[in-house]
């Protein structure tokens, strides 16, 4: 009898990673792809033209030191003082959140493929969306400013609108990835729109639909520090009269403020998403794991008598005579008064910002005036051929910081995800370094840079590569966490090593939505680049805080469409790479 020798496990694995069957590449795919090359070498040559150099950055830090042994000690306003600014900052950044959120339900319910009454209300729905998430929330408070003068309520209103962008997108993609099933039978049965909407969508989207406006609350309270250039109060506010009055050491003491609200909301909104979503895939970020042990599975599958115990339903739900009588457990004791506790919280929120309600009815009359200054549309005394180049300008900022985003993002989030990094210790290095990084507000950031760089163009890059990383890293992380496992796992049962497994199935996996999670960051710091520009990063942005703090709001019209269709362009490539790579 002859033995034949097994094949070496190295030499299977080569073969089996090499064996897969070969597609026939479509033009359009091919297209896509050179169209992403493109992009990328216009974000290298951005990098180059702006003068960048890692070297050159660390070398300048030289600047930062001089600098502050000019400024001395931080400086902070009297404690009472502190903690109403603090109040008030996070209170007008709430009830902005919620007025999105609010707002947001009825625009996702149009927009989504799977709800929508009509192709033409979708688009309706989609535009809207877009056009709110291109218009920058510092220039809707400067409108609103002119409207209401200065106080809360212009912040309110402009971190609301600017928010349904966001918002109502992800509502929507919520609600197209539902099970159709209990929404088809409720309509099956004779189930009103409404009905079909509030018993069978709501309740498959509210995890979703609630991470996502706690992310987003995340993000509106590091962009209200650039509100307060306009006049929105809270710490942005005092910020920017430190630095104009050249008190540095408050200055940065606020930012320092400002940095360690930033880094406890993104706690208290972990600790929320795991007492109200349980083990959703939606409850993962790294604070999720330190405040909630059990989440360390996420959503993967759960096995025997526990998949069993958690789907059954409890004793008080048996019948509705048992539910009228339902006990009060330490779990209904700790809903409700966390509920109770979310409720005081908002009204807490609503009287700390001191609204005056009866501006509401009044403004109505004052924006035909308003209107007026902003309409039509006009570049002033600045020739269209300098506007056109600053838009290049930001533009070139937004590819460039992208671009030296994406290796450490990529970098980062895989050793943020469970099933890629070697141990929970790697794991949760990477997650808190995200977080920290996700905690300082791009502008901040941008103004110790400017004092390390100078003016120009290379301290906004520097500060929406670092920004970016954190978010970035994050979306990356989440992604590779939720692929199929089959394939790691059938690698794995082969010899596979972890780079291997990581390079055959995780990262082809995540190719979408990392190619999703980049455009999406390239529309970020399309907006962010814009607003870096007021403090001296570069691009449209001091055009437009020249034209803001001048009155010639004709010009900030002119600015925002601009911003508007090369927001719109991103978009529609965003949505052609995930139809083409999907």
């Amino acid at each position: 009898m002859t033995v034949v020798a097994a094949p070496r496990r190295e030499g299977y694995v080569g073969g089996l990673l090499s064996r897969a069957p070969k597609r026939r590449v479509s033009p359009e795919r091919i297209a896509a792809s050179l169209t992403l090359i493109v992009l990328v070498g216009l974000g290298i040559a951005s990098l180059v033209q702006s003068g960048f150099s890692l070297a050159g950055v660390f070398q300048s830090w030289g600047n930062a030191q001089r600098f502050m042994t000019r400024v001395g000690a931080l400086t902070f306003p009297a404690p009472l003082d502190l903690l109403w600014l603090i109040a008030l900052t996070v209170g007008l950044v709430l009830v902005g959140t919620l007025v999105a959120a609010a707002l947001s339900v009825p625009i996702a319910y149009l927009a989504a493929a799977n709800t929508t009454p009509g192709p033409v209300w979708r688009g309706i729905a989609r535009f809207i969306g877009v056009l709110t998430r291109s218009i920058p929330d510092v220039v809707l408070a400067m409108a609103f400013v002119l409207m209401f003068s200065l106080g809360t309520l212009p912040g309110i209103l402009a971190i609301g609108i600017h928010s349904i962008g966001m918002i109502s997108k992800m509502f929507a993609d919520a609600i197209e990835q539902i099970d159709e099933g209990p929404r088809l039978a409720i309509r099956a049965a004779g189930g009103t729109k409404l009905q079909q909407f509030t018993a069978g969508v709501l309740p498959q989207v509210l995890p979703s639909w609630v991470a996502t406006v706690l992310h987003r609350n995340d993000i509106n309270l590091r962009g209200s520090v650039v509100l307060g250039y306009v006049g929105v109060a809270g710490l942005g506010l005092e910020m920017s009269y430190a630095f104009k009055a050249l008190n540095y050491g408050r200055g940065l003491g606020i930012a320092l403020v400002i940095f360690v609200l930033c880094v406890v909301m993104e706690i208290v909104s972990s600790a929320v998403r795991g007492a109200m979503l349980g083990e959703t895939a939606q409850t993962r970020s790294w604070m999720d794991r330190i405040l909630h042990p059990r989440l360390r599975r996420g959503g993967e599958a759960e096995s025997g008598a526990a998949t069993v115990a958690a789907a059954a339903k409890p004793a008080w739900a048996a019948s509705p005579a048992a539910a009228v009588r339902r006990p009060w457990t330490r779990e209904r004791r700790r809903n409700t008064i966390a509920g109770w506790a979310a409720v005081a919280i908002v009204i807490g929120s609503l009287i700390v910002c001191q609204i005056q309600w009866s501006d509401l009815i009044t403004v109505w009359a004052k924006i035909p005036e308003t209107a007026a200054k902003f309409w039509p549309p006009s570049f002033g005394n600045y020739d269209a051929s300098v506007m056109f180049g600053a838009m290049r300008d930001t533009i070139a900022i937004a590819l460039a910081a992208t671009v030296l985003t994406l290796l450490p993002s990529l970098l980062l989030g895989s050793f943020a995800a469970r099933n890629v990094a070697p141990n929970g210790t790697v794991r949760g290095i990477a997650r808190f370094l995200l977080v920290g990084i996700r905690g300082i507000p791009e502008l901040i950031l941008a103004i110790v840079l400017i004092v390390v760089t100078g003016l120009g163009p290379t301290a906004g890059i520097v500060a929406l590569a670092i920004g970016g990383i954190g978010l970035l890293g994050k979306l990356v992380a989440d992604s590779f966490e939720e692929v199929d496992r089959g394939p790691e796992r059938a690698l794995r049962a082969v010899g596979a090593t972890r780079a291997q497994t990581y390079a055959s199935a995780t990262v082809p996996q995540g190719t979408r939505a990392l190619i999703g999670h980049s455009f999406y960051m390239l529309d970020t710091n399309i907006r962010a680049a814009t607003i870096l520009g007021i403090v001296g990063g570069g691009g449209v942005g001091y055009y437009l805080l020249n034209a803001g703090q001048g009155s010639r709001y004709e010009v900030v019209t002119a600015i925002v469409l601009m911003i508007l269709a090369t927001v719109l362009v991103v978009e529609g490539l965003a949505m052609w790479m995930r139809r083409v790579f999907r």
